[in-house]
């Protein structure tokens, strides 16, 4: 596949403390497969759907206190080093790399001024998703914020997004687009949202075939509904927590309603 134009969601993977675990949960609820562990590059383990590279899961580092569990939305550079310097010049904080990983491509790890970390990967021969808008594979993504300011004025800088907004409802929603394209969202959230002590992130969504059915199934594995399911114009989704703490979306992209939102230039 080509290489995807910067600022693209291409990547998403997430740290637990518990990997077989983790390896249960999302085999049952969202169908992966999963690779074997890459001893060389900490254990890291690529999950699969239909055959396809989707994500990837990784244990904490032998004898690293385990921070909490967490998906990490990675965006695509063209020169990570210049992107890891655009972050610093722009408020944000770069806390790992820029980091050549073997033959795979070069990564960091960041925190916008409002606190929201993400990734950046520069592609070698890992090019990124191998699948997504489907069943069991990456859909869309949302920066869910408090500090909606800092991160509509840091993401166009870091990276080549224009914006516009949603003009309907009460609810502050913008949308990144790259080359046209809506990449990801961006959703103001109060106190009723989240609760103090859980940062402001980056929620990703996942494609499910049936929203009911996988709550069901996340629910009785030991995980946590938090909000939904609710039905948009762009699917039935939810949100929805894994039993180590992981937050991310479900969303059945079949079952649509009602009218989609106006949107206009930021």
């Amino acid at each position: 596949m080509a290489v995807l134009p910067e600022g693209t969601p291409c990547w998403a993977d997430a740290m637990f403390a518990d990997l077989d675990g983790a390896k249960a949960f999302y085999g049952d609820v969202l169908g992966w497969t999963f690779g074997e562990s890459s001893s060389e590059f900490g254990n890291y383990t690529t999950a699969y759907s239909d055959g396809k590279a989707v994500a990837a899961i990784v244990p904490p580092m032998p004898g690293a206190d385990a921070p909490p569990s967490a998906w990490c939305l990675y965006f695509a550079s063209p020169d990570a080093a210049a992107t890891a310097e655009g972050i610093r010049a722009n408020g944000g904080e770069v806390l790992m790399g820029p980091m050549q990983v073997g033959d795979f491509g070069t990564m960091a790890i960041a925190k916008d001024p409002g606190g929201v970390a993400f990734g950046v990967w520069q592609a070698g021969s890992h090019e990124g998703f191998e699948k997504q808008g489907a069943p069991g594979a990456y859909t869309w993504a949302e920066v869910l914020t408090r500090e909606p300011g800092k991160a509509d004025g840091f993401f166009p800088a870091v990276f080549p997004f224009t914006t516009k907004k949603m003009e309907s409802g009460e609810m502050d929603y913008k949308i990144f687009h790259v080359e046209g394209q809506p990449v990801l969202g961006r959703m103001k959230m109060g106190p009723e949202d989240l609760p103090p002590e859980a940062p402001s992130y980056v929620s990703v969504y996942f494609a499910v075939n049936d929203c009911d059915v996988a709550i069901a199934r996340i629910t009785e594995r030991g995980g946590k509904l938090y909000a939904g399911p609710m039905d948009t114009p762009f699917g039935r989704f939810a949100a929805v927590g894994d039993p180590q703490g992981a937050a991310f979306g479900i969303i059945d992209l079949g079952r649509t309603s009602g009218e989609m939102p106006v949107m206009a230039d930021a």
